[in-house]
């Protein structure tokens, strides 16, 4: 984002489980070194399904926070093996290391102090000023004054590239609407005939791959703010309009936005930046335009650190990262869109 001190990066998000989907109204990433990133982050990886008591991990999950070295640096974890990483495994010899990046020390707007200056006293799981510090997935627990990772051990303490100590929050926007014909009849996939789906994806300059817009929350700013501001900035270039133009593109903005939406998922990210101390969260909202009215009167134009951005036919030939695919499915599930030619796994078995 132009002017936040921030870096973004491209996330690779995945589901391994089925994840719960709720209807609910509108409220009013990663070599760059901040690393202010979307839960873009060129190797993000979901988890539905964390437990700080378990006594192992599964097989597929908590892997991208304990790869080495760290993004951005040499720095090599401490190995952390499947059947260690829950923190109810008794584990006398852990010994992470500790690394904070020099972007982070260095005290930008958007990071924390050290947990050891004395003028910093972090209220965490709870609303910390305008800071955020409860997690999306219930109470953490705090030890030896920092928090620690629900997830399980990473092999790393400190927050690596990550601003705050707990959890970083992050939004994700998938803008959707029917594919239609020149006289503006819905589109059916000929083999599984269902309604064709299409979103909005951007090509980031950074990681060079197509993907769902996305970006940081900022400090007292609401989920929905972020989710508009962050499609605004990356999909219709709003950082560079003229005054006039950003008023207008605001009105139709707001009618898309204000609607009724679907959380696809809300919690924490099982991201290659995540510390024993610090990790990622998001929540990915689908808005779908049902008429297209809106989308039509606002023009695409790539902005911020999106190299390009187009409409894309959603479906199980997609190339997109496997965690952005994975969003995308669960939003042809949820609208009974196309998704596979495969009927016997077309949205369903997640």
């Amino acid at each position: 984002m132009a002017g936040r001190l921030l870096g973004k990066t491209l996330a690779t998000v995945s589901l391994s489980v089925a994840l719960a989907s709720v209807t609910v109204k509108a409220s009013g990433s990663c070599s760059i070194p901040e690393c202010r990133s979307s839960f873009s982050s060129c190797g993000s990886h979901l988890n539905s399904n964390i437990m700080s008591g378990s006594n192992g991990a599964k097989e597929n999950s908590h892997k991208k926070a304990r790869t080495s070295p760290y993004p951005g640096s040499k720095v090599q974890r401490s190995q952390v093996p499947n059947e260690k990483v829950g923190w109810l495994v008794e584990w006398q010899d852990y010994n992470p290391v500790e690394y904070t990046a020099l972007s982070v020390l260095a005290g930008p707007r958007w990071a924390d102090p050290q947990i050891s200056e004395s003028n910093f006293s972090p209220k965490f799981n709870e609303k910390d000023g305008h800071v955020e510090r409860k997690s999306q997935n219930g109470r953490y627990e705090i030890e030896n004054g920092r928090p620690r990772n629900p997830a399980g051990r990473t092999g790393l303490v400190g927050r690596g590239l990550l601003g705050r100590w707990g959890p970083n929050h992050a939004a994700d926007p998938i803008i959707t609407r029917w594919k239609r014909d020149k006289s503006g009849n819905k589109i059916t996939h000929p083999i599984s005939g269902k309604n064709i789906l299409q979103f909005v994806a951007i090509k980031r300059k950074d990681c060079g791959e197509w993907a769902i817009p996305g970006g940081m929350v900022d400090p007292g700013e609401k989920i929905s703010a972020t989710l508009k501001r962050e499609f605004g900035e990356e999909a219709l270039n709003s950082l560079q309009k003229s005054s006039a133009e950003k008023r207008k593109l605001e009105e139709q903005l707001h009618k898309l936005f204000s609607q009724e939406h679907l959380v696809i998922y809300k919690g924490y990210v099982d991201d290659p930046r995540n510390t024993d101390n610090a990790w990622m969260e998001t929540e990915a909202v689908n808005y779908h335009d049902e008429t297209g009215e809106i989308m039509d009167n606002l023009t695409l134009e790539a902005g911020d650190d999106a190299g390009k951005v187009k409409w894309v036919d959603i479906s199980d030939k997609l190339k997109l990262y496997a965690s952005h695919s994975q969003f995308i499915k669960l939003v042809a599930e949820k609208r009974d869109a196309h998704w596979s030619e495969d009927s016997e796994t077309d949205c369903h078995g997640l």
